[in-house]
């Protein structure tokens, strides 16, 4: 959670300190949470798995942290805006994986910036020369979402839940942007271990308002203990 980093996959923008996305806005309509966003059980549940993966995701992070900013240079993070809860806007953080020029190299190719927003807001990552090698392996391993944890312990996202999306991506919920806006975008969810980047709209949309419908804890569960498979075979991830 393509040239990529617009959706999974977002641009990402130079600069000296960490790149950020605009201020968060808020979209137009404010959506009311659904049950999912409102569950103390299912925040409770986003604490316990940060706090117990937090030994690990430290270390894991901190390494990662550190072969970035050896093989690329600064900036070690990227932060880019996502659609949150009520259509409020959050900066998603995630390790780079790009070249600092990243955005400028694709607004130089009209072309390129076609098939990057009619893909779903990403590029394959055989044509998206903008990927550094370290960036490739991250993606693929997933370990680029790791600073994610921030985003959950903020309580801007929940360890389970759809993909978060970008602005420009909510049209093409049309009819289930309501249901999408109604509780947090999740570092895993129905979508990420059905296939990822393999499942395009609309069934992508079918799935996220699927999982808000039949939301329960146990499904989030569920969730989890599929996600470990996910990452290892890396279906869908590039």
């Amino acid at each position: 959670m393509d040239v990529r980093q617009l959706g999974e996959e977002e641009v990402e923008r130079p600069s000296p300190a960490v790149p950020v996305a605009p201020v968060p806005t808020a979209l137009p309509a404010v959506v009311p949470p659904a049950r999912p966003a409102t569950s103390r059980a299912k925040r409770a549940l986003d604490l316990v798995v940060v706090l117990v993966t937090a030994p690990v995701v430290l270390v894991v992070g901190l390494v990662t942290a550190l072969v970035v900013l050896v093989t690329s240079g600064r900036p070690v993070l990227f932060a880019h805006e996502r659609v949150g809860l009520g259509g409020r806007t959050f900066r998603m953080y995630k390790f780079r994986t790009m070249r600092p020029e990243a955005e400028r190299l694709l607004e130089a190719d009209p072309l390129l910036m076609q098939e990057y927003v009619e893909n779903g807001y990403k590029l394959p990552a055989e044509v998206d020369q903008r990927i550094t090698r370290v960036g490739r392996f991250l993606r693929r391993s997933s370990l680029d979402e790791l600073p994610q944890w921030l985003n959950v312990l903020a309580g801007h996202m929940s360890v389970v839940g759809p993909r978060p999306v970008v602005p420009a991506e909510i049209e093409n919920y049309g009819a289930h942007r309501d249901a999408y806006l109604s509780v947090r975008p999740g570092i895993t969810g129905a979508w990420q271990v059905n296939g990822r980047s393999t499942v395009d709209y609309p069934e992508r949309v079918a799935i996220d308002a699927e999982y808000v419908r039949s939301w329960s804890l146990w499904r989030d569960l569920a969730i989890l203990l599929r996600t470990p498979v996910a990452v290892i075979t890396a279906r869908g991830a590039h």
